[in-house]
């Protein structure tokens, strides 16, 4: 099942189609008859309901699998029925998003399911699903919102919630070639930014009653501002390791319609308390961050999460 673009691609895969045929493989190749795109979820969503299989495999156009790809996520899938399999990547030009692609090869299982709320996004990125129709169609469909519209995270997000697992396959079954001009990028980030806090204070802020934020700089400041004000009551503080920052004591919320203002202290990190919200990236700091917090013997996904 094939979604033609405006690349070129559409005789491309007519002349394919054709060599396909004759070996005995049926081609379906969708396209949208109105004249407005109607954006990548309605296309992934008509592919799937074109298509006939027990199992999806999903392959972005520019991405090239490898031949045991289906063999071995179809292995995983039979063992995991409500999973999104995913698997490692190998990228393409080589350096570009180096700290994004060791993110995605190198995240533990547990770290599939507690590193969900980052700017990275999904834990297994799209191009290398693969789910039983099943399980699809019990999410729901990909949202048809068009341009502008994370459809992957908020199907992530949705599996999520409905109880779904994530499993990832440890072989590199992928190339997945980078370009600057992608559609995920033509997301504006404000919109992720929404979508990632709203996801946060439902799965974990809901059952906490206090927690320090971890970056009293402006990735801390800017998470505490788009709280909800429940939320923002909860936090108990700001920690840092910046001498400069915690010498000022504390962060006044300017913007509060409270009198008066909400001031929150900010403090050194071993002087905090947890559970924490972390808003520190990861792998940028040489490992003094990592060596910083795995100095506190706290376990992820109960004592904190990143929200990097």
């Amino acid at each position: 099942m094939m979604e033609s673009g405006l690349d070129g691609s559409a005789e491309i895969i007519e002349k394919w189609k054709i060599k396909l045929e004759d070996a005995g493989v049926p081609v379906i190749v969708g396209s949208n008859d109105s004249s407005q795109p109607r954006g990548v979820g309605f296309a992934k969503n008509q592919a799937v309901i074109q298509s006939s299989g027990t199992y999806l495999c999903f392959l972005d156009s520019d991405d090239v699998m490898m031949p045991q790809r289906v063999r071995l996520q179809h292995e995983a899938a039979i063992q995991h029925p409500n999973s999104i399999i995913g698997c490692q990547v190998r990228r393409e030009p080589v350096d570009s998003t180096e700290r994004y692609t060791r993110w995605i090869n190198n995240l533990t299982e547990e770290q599939l399911l507690t590193q969900v709320f980052t700017s990275h996004g999904p834990t297994v990125i799209m191009p290398t699903w693969f789910c039983s129709r099943e399980w699809f169609f019990h999410v729901g469909k990909f949202d048809e919102g068009g341009k502008g519209v994370p459809e992957d995270l908020l199907f992530f997000y949705k599996h999520i919630q409905m109880g779904g697992e994530v499993f990832r396959v440890n072989h590199c079954l992928l190339l997945y070639r980078y370009h600057p001009q992608a559609a995920t990028h033509s997301v504006l980030e404000g919109t992720i930014w929404n979508h990632r806090v709203k996801f946060l204070e439902d799965r974990v802020l809901s059952s906490w009653t206090s927690f320090t934020i971890w970056n009293a700089g402006k990735q801390g400041k800017k998470l505490y501002r788009s709280l909800s004000p429940a939320n923002q009551k909860k936090v108990t503080a700001f920690c840092d390791v910046d001498e400069k920052k915690i010498a000022k004591g504390f962060y006044t919320y300017e913007e509060s319609e409270e009198r008066p203002k909400p001031k929150i202290p900010i403090c050194h990190f071993r002087d905090a308390t947890p559970p924490f919200i972390i808003c520190v990236k990861l792998d940028l700091t040489g490992g003094t961050f990592e060596a910083n917090l795995s100095m506190l013997n706290l376990q992820e996904g109960m004592d904190y999460y990143h929200f990097n």
